[in-house]
């Protein structure tokens, strides 16, 4: 408990008959972490549904009824490990594929735990993460989604993620020399004969 200004600041409450009660750091934990799945089995019912760091963090405080002014990167990555080992536990897929920074719409570097957990080697980079983290998106999806595609759906990077992607692809074609004919500097067509001069 902090003190700001002669009133006292619980780090982590709940409200029990209209008072704030302090709750230490690892019942709250404990409280997020058991909130945590099944509202990432929630999101998962959903095809190609993601859930944002901010938003689970939200859902979690809501459904515990355990809230904190800790700001979000301090506490949540300890949930989502926690939820990482039952999953594996469980035999489940890994649910913290669905949750997604808002800016980039990646899964950050706290999904390397998923890969540890299940014995496989670290990613070589943040798009091989990506990669591995829509596949498992898709047994998530596999596992709790009732209106998949007939086919049974395919992987797929989180929107704001593939939006990022397709820009890079764009701008790296802008970037590549346009082949032209030598002779009248028109551009050549895929064949790399000139019309004009042929």
């Amino acid at each position: 408990m902090e003190r700001q200004g002669g009133e006292q600041r619980l780090g982590y409450w709940r409200v029990e008959n209209g008072s704030a009660v302090a709750v230490g750091y690892a019942e709250a934990l404990a409280a997020w972490r058991a909130a945590a799945y099944p509202v990432l089995v929630q999101v998962a019912g959903r095809y190609r549904a993601v859930i944002t760091y901010r938003e689970l963090g939200e859902a979690v405080q809501e459904a515990s009824g355990v809230r904190t002014r800790a700001l979000l990167h301090n506490w949540i990555g300890r949930v989502l490990g926690g939820v990482v080992h039952e999953a594996h536990r469980r035999e489940d897929p890994p649910l913290t594929a669905l949750v997604v920074h808002s800016a980039d719409g990646m899964v950050g570097e706290g999904y390397n735990e998923v890969l540890q957990v299940a014995g496989l080697p670290a990613a070589a980079d943040a798009h091989d993460r990506e990669v591995h983290a829509a596949t498992s998106r898709l047994a998530c999806y596999r596992a709790y989604c009732t209106a998949l595609p007939a086919d049974g759906g395919s992987p797929a990077l989180a929107p704001r993620y593939q939006d990022t992607v397709a820009r890079r692809r764009t701008a790296a074609a802008l970037r590549e020399p346009v082949p032209v004919c030598p002779s009248c500097h028109v551009q050549l067509p895929a064949t790399g004969i000139c019309d004009n001069c042929d």
